[in-house]
């Protein structure tokens, strides 16, 4: 995405803004500062992120997502939380909440930053003029923050590899599969479906995949999921294997990142040991009733026991609580993959397995949940016949 000229951030386009009904609204209303045709007046005591306190500029006019917003993890990044408190211990709060601070916490989003202009942590700007777009634009929101590991998969921007189907083939962009109650945190609730006495409320998601999982293939993709589509991979592997194990291609992993301040500027900043492409299929480190599969994708995280020494000594003392390669949904489903062309293709071929020789001496204990040590034996049998026709794509969006 490239960066927007100085004038692009803040000009306003009138002719369309002005008849909406935010632009009915006087600039004082969200921004404070002062009515006055003077340019340092004006914006004397000006909020230029009226969206970061929500419930005071959004939550006159929008009080039913304003109420769900603490619950969002775009907004209250509670993720983060839950793998650093995994790893650390309470003694060490202060020192990593600092370091949250300085390189965690611009990455919150607020309601501006998906309707009105591109997120904060990447500079900011107005998206259209000002208008407020019900739903975000893919490009210039969406994957303005996602954009390293999900938007170049999704887009095929990847050297070599083909962008994902869904969007290649269906067009379709990311409000498709992710709606606008996930991303504002509304929590589903048992009743929708079954009455019962009992409370059924669901408790808010500590990390983005827990909890129910939403979107899942299994939603759209009903024959392939229960084997009812005449392909015997699904029948045999339908529980066992996530969906993107068979469906997905090669992806991008990290290792150990360091964040440090720097010594010119003071700001903050960060470096990773390494970035490269792997497929790699490793157990399920996070099998529940809503992820039930045995076998997932797994991504090496850029994480590493010295990641902020910056900040402290011996920060993460409980590093191996969690695996460094870990449950992964990559964005670049395809049809036909290598590792689904037979049987014998995924069975036999250690290149595709997180076996223990793949994994950091450090990382041993980290990740003995997710290794695999004994990799399924080729097969002697019949190839499972493949679909002669690829079907006409419908389109969800532009």
């Amino acid at each position: 995405m490239a960066p927007l000229e100085p004038w692009e951030k803040a000009y306003v386009e009138a002719e369309t803004f002005l008849p909406t009904v935010h632009g009915q609204m006087a600039c004082v209303e969200c921004h404070a500062g002062q009515q006055s045709d003077d340019k340092v007046e004006a914006h004397t005591g000006l909020i230029a992120r009226p969206s970061e306190d929500a419930a005071t500029a959004c939550g006159d006019c929008h009080p039913d997502v304003v109420a769900l917003e603490e619950n969002s993890l775009h907004r209250n990044l509670t993720g983060y939380w839950t793998v650093l408190n995994t790893r650390s211990v309470p003694e060490n709060h202060e020192q990593l909440t600092t370091m949250f601070g300085n390189h965690c916490a611009r990455c919150h989003t607020t309601c501006g930053d998906c309707h009105v202009s591109q997120p904060f942590s990447v500079g900011g700007g107005f998206v259209d003029g000002h208008n407020f777009n019900a739903k975000p634009s893919m490009t210039q929101n969406c994957t303005a923050c996602h954009g390293s590991r999900v938007g170049n998969e999704y887009l095929g921007k990847n050297e070599g590899l083909m962008g994902d189907v869904h969007f290649r083939q269906g067009r379709m962009v990311c409000t498709d599969c992710h709606s606008s109650h996930q991303m504002h945190g509304q929590l589903p609730t048992c009743d929708e479906c079954h009455t019962a006495p009992e409370d059924t409320a669901v408790p808010p998601p500590d990390h983005r995949y827990d909890g129910v999982q939403s979107p899942r293939c299994e939603t759209c993709h009903v024959t392939a999921a229960t084997g009812q589509d005449g392909l015997e991979m699904h029948q045999v592997h339908g529980g066992d294997l996530s969906c993107q194990v068979c469906h997905s291609i090669t992806y991008t992993s990290c290792d150990g990142c360091h964040v440090a301040l720097s010594d010119k500027t003071g700001n903050p900043f960060f470096a990773t040991d390494a970035t490269y492409m792997t497929f790699l299929i490793g157990r399920n480190p996070i099998q529940s009733y809503d992820r039930p599969y045995t076998f997932v994708p797994v991504r090496h995280v850029p994480v590493a026991p010295t990641s902020f020494q910056f900040y402290g000594d011996n920060l993460l003392p409980n590093f191996d609580a969690l695996p460094t390669w870990v449950y992964a949904t990559p964005h670049n489903i395809q049809r036909q993959t290598p590792q689904a062309a037979s049987c014998d293709a995924c069975h036999g071929n250690e290149a595709l397995f997180l076996t223990a020789d793949k994994v950091a001496e450090h990382e041993q204990a980290a990740n003995a949940g997710v290794i695999i040590e004994t990799v399924p034996a080729a097969t002697a049998g019949e190839e499972p016949a493949a679909p002669t026709e690829e079907p006409e794509p419908t389109p969800a969006g532009d």
